[in-house]
């Protein structure tokens, strides 16, 4: 065999040897990031179940009214239980024809704009009968002194946060400073300070949950 002919045979036989290899090279450059699974298979963050279907903490405050005098407010109108979440407690108590009295005592008070600008606030609210129940002797003392007697009389029936009927019992500072307000039951049944029933209850104003109760609440003594 000729120097000639072994050369060539020999560069032959190599180049067979390495076209298999470069071809698996090629091969393996060209399916390697197609097959990576860390960047295409990662879960999207939109598709996540968890931040869609996350409640809301906007939901508002309070459910249905319950009560025996819910049936005797008006069912449209400024007055009615949608009427009066538009407006502040004050405004929205003097559309409500079952609390006018309550509305003079706070207007000869001068507590309308106070009541108005609280920003969360649960109202005790004793009804045009609640104050007929009242001794004339002590209903005219209030109303003839209206920044102290009656200041103090109707700030005990505000308590300074919104009380949903699930927060409603137990005791409670008021804006009297000096008295507290006592309630006891649960569900749809409450007293106030042991007498006072809750006629009507859970109803939403703009700044205050409202509860129609059957008397008014007095001084001990």
């Amino acid at each position: 065999m000729t120097t000639t002919t072994r050369r060539t045979r020999i560069a032959a036989l190599g180049a067979a040897l390495l076209l298999p290899l470069a071809a698996t090279a090629c091969s393996s450059e060209e399916t390697g990031p197609a097959t990576a699974p860390s960047m295409d298979s990662s879960p999207s963050m939109e598709a996540s179940p968890s931040m869609e279907s996350s409640p809301s903490t906007d939901a508002a405050m309070g459910g249905e009214p319950f009560g025996a005098a819910c049936a005797e407010v008006p069912t449209d109108g400024e007055g009615s239980v949608e009427g009066m979440a538009d407006d502040p407690v004050a405004t929205a108590a003097s559309n409500n024809p079952l609390l006018s009295t309550l509305v003079t005592a706070v207007g000869e008070a001068g507590l309308g704009d106070t009541l108005n600008s609280q920003e969360a606030i649960t109202v005790f609210a004793p009804t045009n009968e609640a104050f007929e129940a009242v001794d004339p002797e002590t209903m005219d003392a209030a109303m003839g002194d209206p920044t102290g007697l009656l200041t103090d009389v109707l700030t005990a029936h505000v308590v300074p946060e919104r009380l949903s009927p699930e927060m409603l019992a137990g005791e409670h500072e008021t804006l009297n400073g000096e008295q507290m307000v006592m309630v006891e039951g649960s569900g749809e049944e409450f007293t106030v300070n042991g007498e006072a029933m809750v006629v009507c209850g859970d109803v939403q104003t703009a700044n205050a949950t409202v509860y129609l109760i059957d008397q008014v609440l007095l001084p001990a003594s």
